[in-house]
């Protein structure tokens, strides 16, 4: 996947670093017998509270869970509505970005977010999700225009 151009994460470097750390260190809790893709995501509430989550799959693939949405759950859970940032570490030397599913739930909570994609390997980019999920599906309470 070509990415976006990066653009400057409005984070002080060492929460930065905090919600990188957090999803790191989740990432090794992952379930994931099936892939062995270890993948580990953290969100940073508009409090400040970090919020971890990893990858848990499952023999029914398509009842698996991602790690971004796991640690939205996690922060919803803890009565988090708005989001700033996500960080998500991925095992590979390729960045690895949430998939569809993720960057729509991600926008319920900011369209604009900070993502944070980073590696083992010390690459990090930073993009806002806005530029990773165009024209994202919105619920309007309105009327529907007639045809």
């Amino acid at each position: 996947m070509t990415h976006p151009i990066p653009i400057e994460s409005t984070l002080d470097p060492a929460l930065q670093r905090e919600l990188m750390d957090t999803a790191r260190a989740v990432a090794a809790h992952a379930h994931a017998p099936y892939s062995h893709f270890h993948v580990g995501a953290a969100v940073l509430d508009a409090g400040g509270r970090i919020f971890g989550g990893c990858n848990v799959e499952n023999a029914s693939f398509g009842l698996t869970l991602c790690a971004e949405r796991n640690a939205v759950g996690a922060a919803v859970s803890a009565g988090a509505n708005r989001l700033r940032a996500v960080a998500v570490y991925g095992p590979t030397p390729a960045l690895t970005a949430p998939c569809g599913a993720c960057r729509q739930v991600l926008a319920e909570f900011n369209p604009e977010l900070e993502v944070h994609l980073f590696n083992h390997e010390g690459r990090h980019a930073v993009y806002s999700l806005a530029q990773l999920l165009p024209a994202g599906f919105t619920f309007q309470n309105e009327e529907p225009e007639k045809p």
